[in-house]
């Protein structure tokens, strides 16, 4: 149970990284209504695009081999969770805005329930012998 969980997370970190990396631009540009913020020009979306790109490459690598990379995936979780909320926040009197609702809102806080989910504590990591004990892992990751 805990290997198939393990292996649909790796696939979840993969697919996740790929359109972080790599769809995220597409998405702003094709639903701007879902995935854009306002109607003009803004130098917040290159900062995006380039933030959600290095976390993309990095969810890839951390696919790879998860439970040496749980920092990064609950970081992931958690500021999806923030992002998400602070969305919500303000698009409350903005009209305009609410297509977010439909777009990155639920997009962000399906990706931070499939993370949390799917990411094996430590003791189960330990329990189910995909390592040693909680030191050793601990180890993998310096």
């Amino acid at each position: 149970m805990i290997r198939r969980r393990l292996a649909l997370l790796r696939g979840t970190l993969a697919l996740t990284g790929v359109v972080c990396s790599l769809g995220f631009y597409p998405l702003v540009r094709f639903w701007h209504a879902g995935f854009g913020w306002g109607t003009t020009y803004s130098d917040l979306l290159p900062m995006i695009i380039g933030l959600y790109f290095v976390l993309g490459v990095f969810l890839v690598i951390a696919s790879r081999d998860p439970l040496r990379h749980r920092s990064l995936i609950w970081f992931t979780v958690w500021s999806s969770v923030v992002h998400a909320a602070i969305m919500a926040v303000q698009t409350i009197g903005k009209p305009a805005e609410r297509g977010h609702w439909i777009g990155d809102i639920p997009v962000l806080l399906i990706v931070a329930v499939m993370l949390s989910a799917l990411l094996p504590s430590e003791r189960q990591a330990v329990r189910a012998g995909l390592v040693r004990d909680v030191q050793r892992a601990m180890r993998r990751v310096s």
